[in-house]
């Protein structure tokens, strides 16, 4: 707080409040003068002490690395509408208009292919070079997608032809190459983003909207950030102001060291309004190195389908909290088909690393290298357990979507009813069923014949067909079981119980059912 009072200016609440004190009293002018001096020279309290401020320029550091940081210009040639070929037939006109002649000789200089010509589309995004000496640019997938030219324009307006190195869509990165002979290059490297924190000050450096090199400053304004633009989100977000063009360019911290790539804005209008997020260095830099070694990424793969730890899901465990990511099935000539990892396991770390949620998984297996034996903790049946895994390779060809159901419910089920548990009719899954419902051979487990309007089980879309294949991670195969583990479950205090179901193909699910 400033105070003016006249030539005075009372540079803390400590002194302010003293000689407002001592006014009060009647003290005398030259008391107060002495008194006030004590206050200014007085302690001020913790909660007042000034905190260490920003950078008062940034000019030097902008300086050294703007030369680092490159334009992207792509050019894209776009086929007509319909990809037809052919002349466009000349529009008929009244007889003996002005304008006969004019369209005489537009289409009649027509060749055949020129219906709906092609054109060519560009666009601009930035990047920075990360190894002088080879020519290695980093920018997004994005800005370089489909492009037939790609062009890298320096900061002192020359330029060079790139090829593309490799790509990976799920971060979207992108390697490019120049000819290092043709261009004296400046490079920046990788800092560690790990060590980021919230409210670090960072800054941009782009190419936003076509206008060039252009600076930025801001701060973290949070990590971790899942935008659910891919498998592997965990962005820094920032308040340096991102606007379009930004895309691939660097954000680096006060070292000039780059700790995320600028990618992606939230903006109703477009422009910036301070929500911008950036890959963080300490995944970017993995995918990089395999880019430029392989022309592709290698990532682990563990073979599992995993879901989501719900409160429910943890209670129903009995685990203290909803941390970890629940494995909802093993995929078949996986790492871990060999019974290692079951469906019902909770895996709550990872080669040494807390996996806190479902998304922490995925990533930290897509980081580790293909062949790697880890250590996976789980929690199976209530005890944790750590065992052992050789990881495969993740292939973009893997067939891990849910396949089409298409089969169709028989009508005549009166035969099956059964048991009634938690709003649903329950039957023996044999012969007769699985032809009924369409239920595959190697599914096994107790059929769901019937779900009750608005029950417990409808509100959670289980529908009728659908298996139970266990409870509480104990197998069922009778509706009589199902009802018994409902039981035990109720006398143990539990509130949920957590069901493996399986659909008619086969494909695991895990839900939780209120016992209440």
């Amino acid at each position: 707080m400033v105070l003016n009072t006249g030539r005075t200016f009372f540079r803390s609440t400590t002194a302010a409040a003293a000689l407002i004190a001592l006014v009060a009293a009647g003290t005398t002018p030259l008391s107060v003068n002495h008194a006030f001096a004590q206050a200014q020279a007085a302690p001020v309290p913790n909660s007042l002490q000034p905190r260490a401020q920003g950078p008062a320029s940034v000019a030097d550091l902008a300086e050294g690395l703007l030369d680092a940081v490159v334009n992207i210009s792509t050019s894209q040639t776009v086929k007509g509408q319909d990809g037809e070929s052919g002349p466009v037939p000349m529009p008929k006109v009244p007889e003996g208009s002005p304008f006969q002649e004019f369209f005489d000789e537009y289409f009649g200089k027509q060749k055949p292919g020129q219906n709906n010509p092609s054109h060519q589309v560009q666009s601009l995004g930035s990047g920075f070079v990360v190894d002088a000496a080879q020519g290695i640019v980093v920018t997004n997938n994005h800005v370089i997608a489909d492009a037939d030219e790609i062009e890298v324009n320096f900061n002192d307006g020359s330029k060079l032809k790139a090829e593309l190195v490799g790509k990976d869509t799920k971060t979207d990165l992108a390697v490019l190459k120049v000819d290092p002979e043709k261009h004296k290059l400046v490079a920046v490297k990788f800092g560690d983003s790990a060590k980021t924190r919230i409210g670090d000050w960072v800054m941009a450096i782009g190419n936003p909207f076509g206008l060039g090199g252009t600076v930025t400053l801001g701060i973290v304004s949070a990590r971790n950030r899942d935008i659910n633009s891919g498998p592997y989100d965990n962005f820094i977000q920032t308040d340096a102001a991102i606007n379009r063009g930004n895309s691939g360019g660097p954000l680096f911290d006060m070292y000039g060291e780059v700790i995320g790539i600028n990618t992606a804005i939230i903006s109703p209008t477009g422009g910036s309004i301070g929500i911008g997020f950036a890959i963080p260095a300490e995944l970017a830099s993995g995918v990089i190195a395999q880019l430029r070694e392989f022309g592709e990424t290698r990532r682990g793969w563990l073979g599992v389908r995993i879901q989501p730890v719900t409160d429910e899901i943890a209670e129903s465990l009995g685990m203290p909290s909803s941390k970890g990511a629940l494995v909802a099935g093993i995929i078949d000539g996986g790492p871990v088909a060999d019974g290692s990892i079951l469906a019902g396991d909770v895996i709550t770390r990872f080669d040494g690393r807390e996996v806190n949620n479902v998304k922490d998984l995925p990533r930290v297996v897509a980081e580790s290298p293909v062949g790697k034996e880890v250590d996976v903790v789980v929690i199976r049946k209530g005890k944790e357990q750590t065992v052992k895994v050789k990881l495969g390779r993740l292939e973009d060809t893997d067939q891990q979507a849910k396949k089409d159901d298409q089969s169709s419910q028989g009508e005549d089920n009166n035969a099956l009813h059964g048991v009634d548990v938690l709003g649903m009719t329950l039957g023996s899954l044999d012969d007769d069923s699985r032809k009924s419902f369409g239920i595959a051979k190697e599914v096994q487990g107790v059929l769901v014949t019937e779900v009750q309007k608005d029950s417990i089980a409808a509100n959670k879309r289980i529908e009728a067909g659908d298996v139970i294949v266990d409870i509480a991670q104990e197998t069922v195969s009778t509706p009589e079981d199902v009802a018994a583990r409902i039981e035990k479950l109720r006398d143990e205090g539990r509130k949920n119980a957590l069901l493996m179901l399986a659909s008619k193909t086969g494909e695991l699910r895990f839900v939780t059912l209120q016992m209440d």
